[in-house]
Order: structure tokens, then C-alpha cells, then sequence
């Protein structure tokens, strides 16, 4: 018997302006992913989604295809014009997650969801110590005892490859992999049942790269998180999803089992895709 999947979301839309009778219509005809009318920017649109608990699932597509703002969606940085969003740890998949109250949106995020953000600035306080950082997570969830905060930081920075001894210097004075790292350290503080990450190796050297998509797995083998990767690379999700997406326009034009994708991929776009993988 299939688990009960950790996320579901149904036909989640976002839409960059006023928005007008026309594009409204789920099945208007959009000039990609414009308003020929309004002009308004449907950057998702009607994507539906679920991740099971343990499971990476993929989302690839080329820039300003839609990805990012749907991530960004689910960890509610982005207010949706519509959707249906259910996690089996809040209120057993009962609630739809954008009608829930402000408070209870804040206590999703710092305790049942974790983030990662393509640009750490997004993700870190730059100024303030990499300790402070995982503490404002552990606060933000309600821990309050700074001997038990302290001692969690410091594993959690120790596991995630940072030196002890920098724990107290600001991230601004990190390494790009060395900030990413931080930032994960961030996201797994309260172990949430989910975590997101979003084109969380680009602009780093492949070395690096290397690194922190090793942090990754082996973070998902050793807690067991269901996890969403965005990425415009191919090779990033063939290394981690066992399942992949594929978004273009704003809609997804293509899903299935990772390596159905990259064996056998039907949608031209996701060929040139995979042909520039290969070659």
C-alpha cells in the first residue's frame, strides 16, 4: 500500500499583476506566459504536485520557467492567486495550508518546513553569526533554553561541515558552498518533514558543487526528510530525484520517474534538455 504523500498541491497559480477576465480562465491561451490583454505574468499555473515522506522529487526547467516562484509558494514567500496545499503534518493533510491564519503560516514554516535559497542572502542574516542563524530558526519554532540551543547549533554546524571555530563569525565572511552549508544547518533545525531547495549549487565551482550535493543526500539517507530540488541542471536532479517535473512557461510540461525522463523524454523541450546533458 503507497504512503500518504507529505505535500499535495493542486492547482497552484501565481500571477505577477492585476490579472484580468481573460487569462483567469484556466484554459486561456497566453502569448508563453504573458496576458495578451492585461500583460500580467502567470508565472505558475495550474500545477499540481505531490512529494511522499523520504522521496526527492525534481523540478528542472530553464530560467523564468516557473520553478522557483513555485518553491517559493510552498514556503509562502509568494502569495498564490489560487491552490490547494495539504501537509500530512499539519492537521493530517485536513487544512488547506494558503487558508490558514498568519500565525499558524509562521508556525509551518519555522517548524514543519525548511528552505533553501539559491542566494544566501535570502536565507542568512549576513551580519549576525552562523550560530545566530540556526538559533533564529530554533527560536522562531519556540525553543527557548540557550544551553540546549547552543549545543544544537553547534551540531548541527559541526555535521554540515563547518568549522567550530568560525561558528561565531558572520556568514558574509563564508565561502559561497561554506554559506550554502549554513544555511542547510539552518533549514534541518527543527528536523521538519520537508525541506526545499532551490538552485542551491549554482555559481558554485564543481567542486563545491560536488560537496554540497554529497551534504544533501546524505542528509535525506540519515533523517529520512522528503525534500524538493529545483535546478535548471539535469545532472543535479539525476544525481538526487528518483522522480522529476519538468516546468516550462510556467506549466509543467512533463513528469515522470527520473530516469524514464532522462532515457525516454516526449516533450521537445525536455529532449533538448536531455541532449544537453549528454553532449
Amino acid at each position: 500500500m503507497k504512503s500518504k504523500p507529505a505535500l499535495s498541491l493542486s492547482a497552484l497559480s501565481v500571477r505577477h499583476g492585476r490579472g484580468c477576465a481573460f487569462c483567469n480562465a484556466p484554459d486561456a491561451e497566453l502569448h508563453g506566459n504573458r496576458c495578451p490583454r492585461c500583460g500580467s505574468i502567470w508565472a505558475v499555473r495550474d500545477v499540481s504536485l505531490q512529494v511522499y515522506p523520504g522521496e526527492i522529487l525534481g523540478i528542472v526547467g530553464e530560467s523564468g520557467s516557473g520553478k522557483s516562484t513555485l518553491v517559493q509558494a510552498l514556503y509562502m514567500d509568494v502569495e498564490p492567486v489560487r491552490g490547494d496545499y495539504r501537509l500530512t503534518c499539519y492537521q493530517d493533510a485536513e487544512a488547506n495550508v494558503f487558508d490558514v491564519t498568519m500565525p499558524q503560516r509562521k508556525l509551518i514554516r519555522h517548524l514543519m518546513l525548511g528552505m533553501v535559497y539559491q542566494n544566501p542572502h535570502m536565507g542568512l542574516r549576513m551580519g549576525f553569526s552562523a550560530g545566530a542563524n540556526v538559533a533564529e530558526k530554533l527560536i522562531a519554532a519556540g525553543s527557548r533554553n540557550v544551553e540546549q540551543m547552543t549545543r544544537r547549533t553547534a551540531e548541527l554546524l559541526e555535521h554540515m561541515e563547518v568549522p567550530l571555530d568560525r561558528v561565531k563569525e558572520p556568514p558574509k565572511h563564508f565561502s559561497g558552498g561554506m554559506q550554502q552549508r549554513v544555511q542547510i544547518a539552518k533549514a534541518v533545525a527543527n528536523n521538519p518533514p520537508l525541506l526545499f531547495l532551490d538552485e542551491i549549487t549554482t555559481g558554485l565551482d564543481l567542486s563545491v558543487q560536488a560537496r554540497v550535493l554529497d551534504l544533501v543526500r546524505r542528509i535525506q539517507q540519515e533523517l529520512g526528510i522528503a525534500m524538493l530540488i529545483v535546478s535548471h541542471d539535469l545532472a543535479v536532479i539525476r544525481m538526487l530525484a528518483s522522480r522529476t517535473m519538468v516546468m516550462l512557461g510556467g506549466r509543467v510540461i512533463e513528469s515522470g520517474l527520473t530516469d524514464q525522463i532522462l532515457e525516454d523524454p516526449q516533450h521537445p523541450f525536455t529532449q533538448v534538455l536531455v541532449h544537453s546533458l549528454l553532449t
